[in-house]
Parts: structure tokens; sequence; C-alpha cells
């Protein structure tokens, strides 16, 4: 090995990550690499600088626990989850309802219910609403026995899994019906901050970014034989929803609440009306498309068994 330079420190990590025998790890690793060095050489990185970014990423990790996901809110505020969500849609093999972020307050574990049941435990005066929509194939063939599964925050703007991770509140899993129909009663969202207590929050400040996200619901839908289907709706008149700081929404994922709606299954209560159309399966979705993940099963793992987290996010 030569000399190590500024010039030459690139070319000497990359020969020796060269063996690496895992082919798309290698690609990956390079990149990386090439990147960051890049990245250090032109912002002119000092140490105190480094450290810094050290700190701030240690500080991170260590205030992941299994009902927060710190490292997931950091990819969402940095537009990465958002990307990496966006590139994974360019491989669907046809265009169906866009996807939006899964986020970190997914739980796998979430309460099978009928159509037409409440998935809110406490419902506040003029708060609550019923939500329905048809999940059919891109061509519009309704889709029977699809799985539905939805989750949101409360009237406080929290989601179950802040506050009591061990029960369920404010999510429910449902199937269409023969028409794809789903029908349900929730309250109506509302827009929350992201938590600003941690060190995101504290980048987010620093940077002179509001934190909040607007008005939305999760959805994570799925028939056998199409792509699992990852999206949100989000309220049209949400002041937040052109300067979402996860950056999730987008244009077909914008609805209204009605207060006459005359196809609702449910009468007597404002309604959302969401129709969402899944794309085939593909090659490329022989792997999961989920950008974020149940907090607890990345990290209730490695605290029982000491696994690394490599091992316990699978």
């Amino acid at each position: 090995m030569g000399e190590l330079t500024p010039e030459t420190i690139t070319d000497a990590v990359l020969d020796q990550m060269a063996m690496t025998p895992d082919p798309r790890m290698r690609e990956v690793m390079a990149s990386a690499v090439k990147h960051l060095h890049a990245f250090a050489r032109e912002v002119n990185l000092t140490p105190a600088e480094w450290i810094k970014g050290i700190e701030f990423m240690t500080a991170v990790g260590k205030i992941c626990t299994p009902a927060r996901q710190e490292c997931i809110l950091l990819s969402d505020t940095l537009g990465l989850s958002a990307l990496v969500n966006g590139l994974h849609d360019n491989t669907a093999v046809e265009e169906g309802t866009h996807t939006s972020l899964l986020g970190p307050f997914y739980r796998e574990a979430s309460p099978s219910l009928s159509a037409g049941s409440h998935i809110a435990r406490t419902v506040k005066p003029g708060s609550e609403c019923v939500l329905y929509g048809r999940v059919s194939d891109v061509n519009g063939k309704p889709l029977a026995n699809a799985t539905v599964s939805i989750w949101q925050t409360g009237a406080d703007g929290l989601y179950d899994i802040q506050e009591n991770a061990a029960s369920t509140d404010y999510r429910g899993v449902f199937t269409t019906d023969a028409d794809g129909v789903y029908v349900l009663r929730t309250v109506k969202p509302i827009g929350y901050s992201i938590p600003m207590d941690g060190p995101v929050g504290a980048m987010v400040r620093a940077q002179g970014r509001h934190g909040m996200r607007p008005a939305h619901i999760h959805f994570l839908v799925g028939a056998p034989g199409y792509r699992e289907l990852v999206t949100a709706l989000y309220l049209r008149d949400d002041p937040y929803i052109a300067d979402d700081v996860v950056f999730g929404p987008s244009g077909d994922l914008a609805v209204e609440i009605e207060t006459n709606d005359p196809s609702c299954p449910i009468k007597g209560l404002p309604s959302i009306r969401f129709d969402m159309r899944l794309s085939r399966e593909g090659a490329a979705d022989k792997t999961s498309g989920r950008v974020g993940s149940d907090p607890a099963a990345i990290l209730k793992p490695t605290a029982r068994t000491g696994q690394s987290p490599a091992s316990a996010a699978g």
C-alpha cells in the first residue's frame, strides 16, 4: 500500500472491499464509500464536525426502543424513505395507487375486525366518521377478500404504540367483500408533530423546519397475485399537505371529508372514500416493498435474545 492521502484514501478503501463475496453488498458499499468520501471533500469536513456527526448518530441509535424507531424517523425527515419508496414504485409492472411511507408505527399484531366495526376505543363528540372504499386491480375489477390493514393517530395526535405498546387502538385489519368494498368507523384524522424530543427533532429545529405531518390514515393492502400496497390518504385541506416533514403525500392520495355521500354504506356520519388499485405481482415483489417496519419486530428480539440488529430486523 502506498502513501495514503486525501486523494488516495478512497481507492485504498475500495481495494480492500473489492473481494466482498456478495456482489450486491460489494456494489452498494463501494458506492456508499465513494459518495461518503465525496461529501467529506465537498464540505471540507472538519474533525469537530465529524465528531458531532458521530455523536448525533450514536444518539439516534440510543433513543430507539420497542416503541420508537428513531433511525426510520431520521430516514423519513431526510427524504430517503420517500426516495426509496419511489424507486420501488418504479419497479411495478402496472401503475396502481401511489404508495406512501409505512412509517415507524405500523404493528403486525393488529386486531381483525368485521365490516363496519369501529377502530377507536374512545370517540369525542363530532369526531366520528366512516371510512370506506373499493379495492380493485388497475382495470377496475373488484378484488374480493383483499386484506386491508389500517392505522392512525387518536385525537391527541399519538399512535397507540407511543402511549401503551401492550394494547391496540385506532387500528384494525379488514377484509373486502365480494364487490371489493371495505368499510369501518373511525375518527377524523388530525395533523401532528413527529417526535421532537430526540436527536431527529433537534436536527429538524436546527434546520428551521416545523416538524408537522398533515392529517392522514395509513393503509397496507394485500391480495393473492397482487403487489402489496403500502399507502396513506391525506386530507386535502390540511395546511401541511404541501409541506410534510417526511415528504409523504402525492396528488392522488388527497381526499376530502364528505358530509352527505349517498354512496356511503353507513348513513348519518361524515365519510371519507378512498379507493385503491393494486398492480399485479412482478419479479421485484418477491422482496418486501415496505419502507419502514414494526418497531417492536426490529428491536424486541435484540432485547430478548441478544441477537445482532441485522438478525433482529428480518
